[in-house]
């Protein structure tokens, strides 16, 4: 038997019994193409190229590894920023602690509120970045998502949008297992923020589709929740139009398994797409930031950095990829990925990625992985600072190439100052 039929009875298996939510024919069609294609590809297994450093099995199994909720005293993140406030707790929306959804410049809708809707605009989008980000790499849980979600946010923008929305994920239930599915439509010449923070559940698949028109700009900061014992796979799917902008963060301390997928495509001329994470992991810890960004027009440009600190035996995982398509010239791609050992029982491990079909380009990727620097903390000691303290602020400062990339200066101190709390409590 071969691995794809091994695959592929394994699955059906898994999915026995399971079927797609009902509702309206257009979503309902969208919905059974998803499940098709992981029937047909199978879910995600260790010999797959692109899981070969991530074991999927916790992720794809019938049964959720509990996981306790984890109170770590901390204000709410972002609670400092004007925002409007969309929650969820274990993947149901909550309308109570929820705000108002309205806005100037934008509708906002939950997916459960659309799904029974015989006409709407969503249906042009929902589940087709999704699809396209399945070629060249498969991408089985992200369609599996597409499949199952009953609920997340449908958000269409229309104007520049200076309140940014923010998705706050609350975990209560030890063994909850989250699907959710947003959407974002950002229309020609408009702006907007999400924010996003949160453990979400035991267990989260999530899918962000955005889809980014001519001359709009999308941003993104996040923070994945501090529960000690979540697992998560989440997906990222862009396309982008002429003079667009996507701008993603995402910061990650604490999770037994994180698995960040961000599948980008610049399809018109003069696109910026940038995509940055910093993430802090501590024992039992293991971090997977997978891109896979796509040129397909003339003078984009696309920056991925991410930046990695590890230490009792935790585990930080680079698969980074910029392709770049033959019409695609004057490209300028840019791809780092670095990590600190605080240990020798950590380990960081990368697979950078450059396919270049056009031959007037500017890319390149590089990846490091070291420890600290000893001349900088002798530096420092010999000023009276104490060794932990000096590890500390040497950290801080690694990261903040990754922080950088955050356009908004109140967001990036807010994402700096939990950094430092984190560390700063792990001195302790």
């Amino acid at each position: 038997m071969s691995f794809l039929q091994q695959k592929q009875e394994a699955t059906a298996e898994l999915l026995d019994g399971v079927s797609v939510p009902a509702g309206a024919a257009w979503i309902t069609s969208i919905r059974d193409t998803a499940m098709a294609r992981v029937v047909d590809n199978g879910l995600p297994v260790r010999r797959d190229e692109y899981w070969k450093y991530t074991r999927p099995e916790t992720l794809t199994a019938q049964d959720v590894v509990p996981a306790a909720p984890f109170d770590h005293g901390e204000a709410p993140m972002f609670d400092e920023i004007d925002r409007l406030k969309v929650v969820f707790v274990d993947g149901i929306f909550d309308a109570d602690q929820s705000d108002a959804l309205e806005g100037e410049g934008f509708s906002i809708e939950c997916l459960s509120d659309i799904v029974n809707t015989d006409i709407h605009w969503a249906k042009d989008l929902y589940g087709q970045l999704e699809a396209n980000g399945q070629n060249p790499v498969e991408r089985p849980l992200a369609a599996l998502n597409t499949a199952l979600a009953e609920d997340g946010i449908i958000i269409r923008v229309t104007g520049k949008v200076s309140r940014p929305v923010n998705f706050i994920y609350k975990h209560e239930d030890d063994t909850s297992d989250a699907i959710l599915h947003h959407v974002i439509k950002v229309e020609e010449g408009a702006s907007f923020t999400l924010l996003e923070n949160g453990p979400a559940a035991a267990r989260f698949n999530k899918v962000l589709e955005v889809d980014v028109a001519d001359n709009a700009e999308f941003h993104h900061v996040r923070a994945q929740g501090r529960d000690h014992e979540r697992r998560a796979a989440t997906h990222i799917f862009g396309r982008l139009g002429k003079e667009s902008t996507f701008k993603s963060f995402t910061l990650t301390v604490n999770g037994v398994l994180t698995r960040n997928d961000c599948v980008l495509e610049l399809t018109g001329d003069d696109a910026i797409a940038h995509v940055a994470g910093a993430c802090v992991g501590d024992g039992d810890f293991h971090h997977d930031d997978t891109v896979f960004v796509t040129h397909d027009a003339v003078a984009c440009e696309s920056r991925q950095v991410f930046k990695k600190v590890l230490r009792n035996g935790a585990t930080g995982v680079f698969q980074g990829k910029i392709l770049v398509k033959p019409d695609a010239q004057k490209t300028d791609g840019y791809q780092i990925s670095q990590s600190l050992l605080l240990d020798d029982d950590s380990q960081f491990l990368a697979k950078p990625e450059l396919e270049i079909y056009a031959d007037d380009v500017a890319c390149s990727h590089g990846s490091t992985s070291g420890a600290i620097d000893e001349e900088g903390l002798f530096y420092l000691r010999a000023r009276g600072v104490p060794k932990d303290i000096a590890t500390d602020l040497m950290t801080l400062a690694f990261l903040a190439e990754a922080v950088e990339e955050i356009e908004n200066g109140e967001l990036a101190d807010c994402i700096l100052t939990r950094l430092e709390g984190w560390l700063e409590r792990r001195r302790g």
